[in-house]
Formats: structure tokens, C-alpha cells, sequence
């Protein structure tokens, strides 16, 4: 793995970097980003989400080598793609959505192969290390066509580390994968970033993201719309949700409170979302008494990623 004074350089840096897709007899030229602006610090867990064709794909596939850039600059750990792809390329390791892997292949012979083609000599082989870290070791000798599909997603991960890269991106590692497979990933990654891997993460799976990411990104129609701390982009939407229990389950939202859209929940409690900047607890607990309901018990509860992510993509297309 390389080491210089790249050390000290951002994992990715992107700069300006624009593809479009040329016109083609079945679609018109399409622009996949617009001139995008990104760093990802060293030693982070980095969200990169977005709804279905909004860029991601398409970043990470410059960044891979397998799609050519239209314009811009991108960087992994200090080196340049373009000029200094050698180097770029030893510096990542990318976990892609799709399994795609030669199924006549033992999960060992797999990662020595992945090993050869990063020029890792056979006595810095992590083969074992690896796949007894991935929970494989009892299946190195099997044929990859025999593993089920969660044991060919580790393999895959697997295979992204065998050159030991500062940069790991997993690109929906756990799509489709069951929850007990998801926790032993998710603790598996945990550990690689104690170890010091800056970790990128794309997924669906928002509640993911809010338990591990400490940075996260949005990109929407090629765009960046949002990119700072996990705490910071969650403070972004100034409203909360005051749930009232009353000592009488409610059966309809008193018409007094009208004016603050109450929603009645299923177990008879009513929840007040409002904007914190207009309003307070209190006032919202003396309009909640002056309508008549005797109040057993009260929460807030918090916007989550899910909150903020649909405030910044949802019908901005339209």
C-alpha cells in the first residue's frame, strides 16, 4: 500500500467533476453530475446517499476506474486518478452492489488471485486473516458457487481488502442481506475503522447510516445538496413532535387545536409537530389544556435521517 505525504491528504477529494452521458440511438445525452464539490476526511465513516440515479453509481465508478470523467478532478488519498492511477487505484477498495464472481474459484483461491492482481506478494497475503475475520475460514475450500448469497457479500468484501487500502467504499453492502448478517458486517466494519480504514458508505437503509456514519453526504440529480456532520444535518430541520397522552385515550383531535394539525395516533395519544423557532413546550402544553385534555404523559421525539433526507430530495425535480 502506498505511503507518502499523501498521508496527510483528504481520503477522496473531488473537484468540478461532471459526466455526462453521450447520446445514444436509445437515449438522449444525459447529465449524471454537475460539477461536483467533495472531501471525504481520513479516518471517517462518510454516508453517500441519494435516491435511485441521483449520482452515486456513477461517482464511485470514476473513482473505481471504470468510468471516464468529463470534467473536474478526483483524488484518493493525495493521488490523482488520471495521473497517477497506479497508485489511486492500490489506495481503495471497492465493494460493489452486484455479486458478480467467478464461481469455479475456492473463497481462498479467490482473495490469493485478488492479491496477485494488486502485485501483494504471497508472503503479505491476509487470505486467512480475512476470511476467519468474514467468518469464511470453514468454507475456503468451497466452491463459490456453493456459498449462499450473504457468505458471497462477505467474499466481496473480502476481496476489496486483500491489498490492505486505507479507503474501503461499500456501495449497498446489505441489500437483501438478513438482520443477523447485517450486524456481523456492520461489526466487522466497526473494527476496520478502528484500525484507521475511512470507511464510504452507500445505502437505503437510513437507519443504517444514522448508527454508523459521522459525516454524511447527499447528491441529488448529480448535485450535492447537503454534506456535514451526521448532527449538524439532523439539526437542520427546526421541528420536533410533542406526543400527549391523555388520562382518556383520545378518540379525535380536539377541534380547538385545529390551527396546529394534530394527528391522532392509533393508541388514542396526539402528536403536535412544530417548528421550535415559533414555538415553545409550554405554550404548546397551555393550548393542550385550554382544549380540555387531561395529560397523563408527554414525549418529544426528534427528526431523523429519513426527516431530513426526504426535505432535501423530495419533488426537488419537479
Amino acid at each position: 500500500m502506498p505511503h507518502s505525504a499523501s498521508d496527510l491528504s483528504p481520503a477522496i477529494e473531488v473537484r468540478g467533476l461532471k459526466k455526462t452521458y453521450a447520446k445514444s440511438r436509445k437515449a438522449e445525452a444525459k447529465i449524471a453530475l454537475h460539477g461536483i464539490d467533495l472531501t471525504v476526511p481520513r479516518g471517517s465513516i462518510f454516508g453517500l446517499l441519494g435516491p435511485n440515479g441521483a449520482g452515486k453509481s456513477t461517482l464511485i465508478n470514476i473513482l473505481a476506474g471504470l468510468v471516464i470523467k468529463t470534467e473536474g478532478s478526483a483524488a484518493i488519498c493525495g493521488y490523482d486518478i488520471e495521473t497517477q492511477t497506479r497508485q489511486a487505484r492500490a489506495s481503495i477498495g471497492i465493494v460493489p452492489q452486484e455479486i458478480a464472481m467467478d464461481v469455479f474459484f475456492t473463497p481462498l483461491q479467490a482473495l490469493d488471485i485478488q492479491a496477485g492482481f494488486y502485485g501483494v506478494p504471497k508472503a503479505e497475503r491476509r487470505s486467512e486473516e480475512i476470511l476467519q475475520a468474514l467468518g469464511l475460514w470453514d468454507k475456503r475450500d468451497a466452491y463459490v458457487r456453493q456459498l449462499s448469497g450473504g457468505m458471497k457479500r462477505r467474499l466481496l468484501i473480502g476481496k476489496a481488502l486483500v491489498h490492505n487500502p486505507p479507503v474501503l467504499i461499500l456501495d449497498e453492502p446489505t441489500a437483501g442481506v438478513d438482520i443477523e448478517l447485517r450486524r456481523q458486517l456492520w461489526k466487522y466494519v466497526r473494527e476496520l475503522h478502528a484500525q484507521g480504514t475511512t470507511i464510504i458508505l452507500t445505502t437505503h437503509y437510513l437507519e443504517e447510516a444514522e448508527s454508523l456514519c459521522d459525516q454524511i453526504a447527499i447528491i441529488h440529480n448529480g448535485r450535492i445538496t447537503a454534506n456535514e456532520p451526521k448532527d449538524s444535518l439532523l439539526a437542520r430541520l427546526d421541528q420536533k413532535t410533542l406526543v400527549v397522552s391523555a388520562e382518556t385515550p383520545l378518540t379525535a383531535a380536539p377541534d380547538a387545536l385545529a390551527d396546529l394539525n394534530p394527528v391522532l395516533r392509533n393508541n388514542g395519544a396526539l402528536a403536535i409537530t412544530y417548528h421550535t423557532n415559533q414555538m415553545t413546550i409550554p405554550h404548546l402544553l397551555d393550548r393542550v389544556k385550554a382544549a380540555g385534555i387531561i395529560v397523563a404523559d408527554l414525549r418529544t421525539e426528534e427528526p431523523d435521517l429519513e426527516d431530513v433526507f426526504m426535505a432535501l430530495t423530495y419533488d426537488q425535480d419537479k
